[in-house]
């Protein structure tokens, strides 16, 4: 298929392009080789092409993540089925080459078995996370420089700048409502150096008119679903079949000790759920703990989700100085959260932040941003995963919850 006369033209609305697609990349564009990570989106697509008209030499990558047949007429898929025949369309249309790379067993590993094994210990994962620095940060980034790639670009919204020292800095997108760089925040400063985000000054309305100036067929095509590998759009489905012991049945235990019921398994719940208890008792009770050793979901009100400080592990740090001592910074405990205040400190069981006012439903798993403003596009500092969720002190006797 020819790619379509306007890829080559300039844009019919000059707004679309509020800066120059620089890649801060040495020598003529021409020569300059970018691998793009295509999942079949919107928003790959249009780096692709993007990309190819501002005289880049550019080659399409898309990895087939898990079994495409069970996905192959889902809406919200991603990385498989229809997605990839996207991918190559859209390739095909802007002159690009393209290539398809089977990562199933590594993705599998590396993630979906991570997934699983989370949620069979109580914890509230993030495959998103996982993904990007497992598999497209990790190994698509040695495929691309074994391809003779300079770069890698993604359709990620978030932002890439150089700092003084050589080294690139990771900030926010300029669209509050599409930033993603909650899921980015694992990007070590290596990979960081070879990345690049064209998208992150624009909006989702500038890329989607943007597909369209470049006549694109995915210009309207919806956005992917979080858990791309969930065919059946059950988690619960995927997490028994590896982790059966996270379904077996177990007791819900109020935190002041009294049994008021039974579960079917501490793989459908999860921190701050209400709904779904078969419970009636009179007053509103919230999941605020789990107890994979014991099988045991723990609720109480709502007060006792009120957490005060958590410890991480698995820190990745991006600022510009190892963690020293107490730090004030912002964090994000939730990828819709925005930024709140909290002070970043070294403590006995590993680094630990103290959030300025409590927040509710943080559990173990989920992912802790740190970012060093809550304006804008803040410079994201590092991050890592919640080991532990201390709550405020609460009612005499009650059950230890994580």
């Amino acid at each position: 298929m020819e790619a379509p006369e306007r890829l080559n033209s300039e844009p019919e609305s000059p707004w679309l392009l509020p800066m120059s697609f620089d890649l801060d990349l040495p020598g003529p564009r021409s020569s300059a080789r970018v691998v793009v990570a295509m999942s079949g989106g919107v928003d790959s697509s249009v780096v692709a092409a993007l990309l190819k008209r501002e005289g880049y030499d550019v080659v399409g990558v898309t990895l087939q993540l898990y079994d495409h047949g069970a996905a192959t007429h889902r809406k919200g898929a991603c990385c498989a089925g229809q997605d990839i025949y996207d991918a190559r369309r859209v390739a095909d249309a802007i002159g690009i080459p393209h290539y398809v790379l089977d990562y199933e067993a590594r993705f599998r590993e590396k993630v979906i078995d991570r997934f699983a094994e989370s949620y069979a210990m109580g914890e509230t994962p993030i495959p998103c996370v996982e993904c990007n620095q497992q598999i497209k940060f990790a190994d698509l980034l040695g495929t691309a420089r074994d391809l003779g790639a300079a770069v890698m670009a993604t359709g990620h919204y978030v932002a890439s700048r150089a700092l003084p020292d050589g080294g690139r800095a990771l900030h926010r997108a300029a669209d509050p409502d599409r930033d993603q760089s909650y899921f980015l925040y694992g990007t070590t400063r290596e990979q960081l150096a070879r990345l690049r985000f064209p998208l992150g000054d624009l909006t989702k309305m500038q890329t989607r008119e943007l597909a369209r100036e470049f006549g694109l067929h995915i210009a309207d095509k919806h956005d992917s679903q979080d858990i791309c590998f969930v065919p059946t759009g059950s988690y619960s489905d995927i997490v028994k079949k590896l982790k059966p012991e996270a379904a077996e049945p177990g007791e819900i235990v109020h935190i002041d000790g009294r049994v008021l019921g039974t579960h079917k398994g501490i793989m459908h719940y999860t921190i701050g759920q209400r709904r779904g208890l078969g419970l009636a008792l009179g007053e509103p009770l919230f999941v605020v703990g789990l107890d994979a050793e014991r099988h045991r979901v723990v609720v109480g009100p709502r007060e006792a989700l009120a957490t005060k400080r958590i410890v991480l592990r698995d820190v990745n740090w991006l600022g510009s100085d190892e963690i020293g001592g107490d730090m004030d910074v912002f964090v994000k405990v939730r990828s819709t959260r925005a930024p709140q205040p909290a002070v970043l400190r070294r403590g006995a069981a590993g680094p630990e932040v103290v959030f300025a006012d409590a927040e509710e439903g943080v559990a173990p798993g989920q992912a802790c941003v740190i970012y060093d403003s809550d304006e804008g596009q803040a410079r994201v500092l590092g991050g890592g995963v919640i080991a532990s969720a201390h709550k405020l002190a609460a009612v005499p006797g009650e059950l230890a919850v994580a």
